[in-house]
């Protein structure tokens, strides 16, 4: 029979047993509310710092807007200025402490407070979206020097004028003449005027701007002047800058006594531009390449020395410029070894380098017709055929097929 002592000591064991359990039950419960508390803490914090956020955002909010303008003048060391606000009238204005005075000159936009006037910070030069989309960054056409055939003359010429005073201004110290400041490329269309702009862009480290022309001809009065005097602000901020005006004709067309109210914007604009070129203000590291096709109908003003300082012809292709011509339009190209360039060269008398490339072209779309895969001389002889338009020419034609 079991004892009374063996019975309390069974109960003894077993209340231990419990204990125990119990206890782990409450550590392991303790542990899972600083879990718990530990996560509630991070999440207290996230949404403290989110309330501190959209305070921050509301007291943004509240701020009084802030009024553009442009300074004129200033007074005294103290920091007050003459503004000209963006709603008309011009006022005496105090500085934020905020705002350091070296940054500030005549010309430069601020903001200044609605209620006090005051300047409150530097606001950055306005521009024109229309002219910043004019800077040449991401597609830089890939052209180089060796891809313009026949024109050794011409391209040394534009890289004396543009290249040398970027790259090595002291040569021109210590000869003692100012460099060039622009340079005009003339000639018949398709001889290669834009592409070696386009070469000149690609081979060079400045700032690349392009302009066409007709793009600075606007509706309304004084738009087109307002464009190129931005152009301008943008090449200085940018410089070193190559500044590539094509198809100058459409603005640069001489002035004419009798003239409508659309002749005479476009006069305006040309007058911006003559400033431009040679006004008071220096450019500084800007070179200036113009195209066109019409240099007999441009004004005289534009032609002087000092806005254009060399004037570039380019001619008509001779024989040994097409020859070179022919070589780099067809070194990309399928072709028979068999080709005579020689008989093309001569078939090809008057043809410009934008001709030539059409011919290489039109060669390989014979080529295609026949779905060949490679380019024979008869589909040179087609191509020629086609786009020089001399099949009458029973000249060219013996010329052709001897």
């Amino acid at each position: 029979m079991t004892t009374i002592k063996e019975k309390k000591k069974k109960e003894d064991t077993k209340d231990g047993e419990y204990l125990i359990t119990y206890t782990r039950h409450l550590e392991k419960r303790l542990r899972n509310l600083e879990t718990e508390k530990q996560l509630l803490d991070a999440e207290r914090l996230r949404l403290e710092q989110e309330l501190h956020s959209l305070r921050n955002e509301i007291d943004r909010l509240r701020e009084p807007p802030l009024v553009s303008a442009t300074i004129i003048d200033f007074l005294d060391e103290k920091g007050r200025a003459i503004v000209k606000s963006s709603t008309g009238p011009s006022f005496v204005v105090n500085m934020s402490r905020k705002v350091k005075n070296e940054k500030l000159t005549p010309g430069t936009r601020v903001a200044l407070n609605q209620r006090t006037f005051a300047i409150m910070e530097v606001l950055p030069t306005k521009l024109d979206p229309f002219v910043k989309g004019m800077e040449v960054v991401d597609s830089v056409p890939d052209i180089s020097y060796e891809d313009v055939g026949g024109l050794g003359e011409q391209l040394q010429e534009v890289r004396e004028t543009v290249e040398l005073p970027l790259l090595k201004p002291e040569l021109f110290k210590k000869v003692g003449i100012d460099p060039p400041k622009g340079v005009l490329l003339y000639g018949a269309p398709g001889t290669g005027k834009t592409l070696v702009a386009k070469a000149v862009a690609h081979e060079t480290n400045a700032t690349f701007i392009r302009i066409i022309g007709s793009e600075l001809v606007q509706k309304f009065i004084g738009e087109g002047a307002r464009l190129v005097r931005e152009i301008f602000n943008l090449a200085k901020d940018k410089a070193p800058t190559i500044l590539f005006i094509d198809e100058l004709d459409a603005i640069g067309s001489q002035r004419l006594k009798i003239a409508t109210s659309g002749d005479r914007e476009v006069q305006r604009t040309l007058m911006q531009l003559l400033s431009e070129l040679d006004g008071f203000e220096q450019r500084g590291d800007v070179k200036i390449i113009g195209a066109t096709n019409r240099i007999d109908i441009l004004d005289p003003a534009l032609l002087r020395p000092g806005r254009f300082d060399r004037m570039i012809d380019f001619p008509i292709p001779d024989e040994q410029s097409r020859i070179a011509i022919f070589k780099i339009h067809m070194r990309t190209l399928n072709t028979d070894q068999k080709i005579n360039i020689r008989k093309l060269v001569d078939a090809t008398e008057g043809a410009t380098g934008a001709d030539i490339k059409a011919i290489c072209t039109e060669a390989g779309m014979f080529a295609i017709r026949k779905e060949a895969e490679m380019i024979i001389e008869n589909d040179f002889i087609q191509a020629v055929n086609k786009v020089m338009h001399k099949l009458k020419d029973k000249n060219i034609e013996s010329r052709l097929y001897s």
